[in-house]
């Protein structure tokens, strides 16, 4: 009886499971290389506020030090304390809480009927009101100061419009938010309308529903998701802005909390623990606010990105 002797791979079947080994050996080294990239532009961003925080939690001989103290050892809330013992600072925090609560509310009511019509009617005009809106949001806020300031100015001189509009009124900064905040707001929730199929209202409409029931009922719940991401914004926006009420607001007891916080800076130099704490303090409602309803926004952002 004849051996059988083992036959000897072909050069394919030894090139194949190698072929495999390399392709996810760079795979993986790929995926290492993007989450170390990551990783460092986390770093990056994350950097400047660790050191507010840190900083705002440091004696002031730590933060005056050549050499950098990465931890706030000891720690102390006395900055904490200077910040909120600083005059106007309440009264700043009630007016920035008025302001955007007007500004966030007026905003979505406009802004929700304009989208509306852009989104669910054809009219003269839409498609150049369209390009205004566009136009309007890549215009630099700076280069609006100088003709918004005049024109306040002036409305402020007119009899029946003094008592809400002019400079240093946060009527007249109210108003002059709503210029950058509601054609963002229009330009977001017609994306979101848009994603909403006609055929639900008209269906509605056919089992005998009126079309403001088809509204209430089909259309709102649906773009609600919308409404809260970009209200969450429109917050943002608006508490975080800086150079209009400095410009607008002259008087201390009727600026923001931003304007505010450039009073820790005067010719003397600048106090950086209780300015630091007053940031902290500055962006502790828009933390809060976004932790809260974190999952509203990512929802809100995808509902309309496919059309049923």
């Amino acid at each position: 009886m004849s051996s059988l002797t083992p036959l000897a791979p072909t050069p394919v079947a030894v090139r194949a499971p190698a072929r495999r080994i390399r392709v996810r050996r760079g795979k993986l080294v790929r995926r290492i290389g993007l989450n170390a990239v990551a990783l460092l532009v986390f770093a990056v961003m994350v950097f400047p506020v660790y050191w507010m925080v840190a900083t705002a939690f440091k004696p002031g001989r730590d933060i005056l030090d050549y050499k950098p103290h990465w931890f706030p050892a000891p720690a102390t809330l006395s900055n904490f304390t200077n910040a909120i013992h600083r005059q106007y600072f309440w009264t700043d925090v009630k007016n920035s809480a008025i302001v955007v609560v007007c500004v966030v509310t007026l905003s979505m009511v406009v802004a929700f009927l304009a989208a509306l019509a852009l989104s669910r009617f054809r009219f003269y005009g839409r498609g150049a009101f369209i390009v205004l809106i566009l136009g309007v949001l890549m215009l630099p806020l700076v280069a609006l100061i100088i003709p918004m300031y005049i024109t306040m100015s002036r409305a402020g001189q007119i009899h029946g419009l003094n008592w809400v509009l002019g400079v240093n009124k946060l009527s007249g900064v109210i108003v002059m938010y709503m210029t950058f905040v509601l054609p963002f707001s229009v330009w977001t929730l017609q994306g979101f309308m848009r994603g909403v199929p006609r055929e639900l209202e008209e269906a509605a409409m056919v089992d005998g529903t009126t079309r403001f029931g088809a509204f209430v009922r089909i259309l709102l719940p649906l773009v609600a998701p919308g409404l809260v991401a970009t209200s969450i914004f429109a917050f943002i926006q608006a508490w975080n802005e800086y150079i209009i009420a400095y410009v607008f607001l002259q008087d201390g007891s009727k600026q923001t909390i931003t304007v505010w916080l450039a009073s820790f800076t005067n010719l003397h130099g600048t106090d950086w623990g209780p300015l630091m704490a007053g940031a902290t303090l500055t962006a502790l409602p828009v933390v809060v606010f976004f932790v809260l309803i974190q999952r509203r926004i990512s929802f809100g952002l995808t509902a309309g990105a496919v059309k049923a």
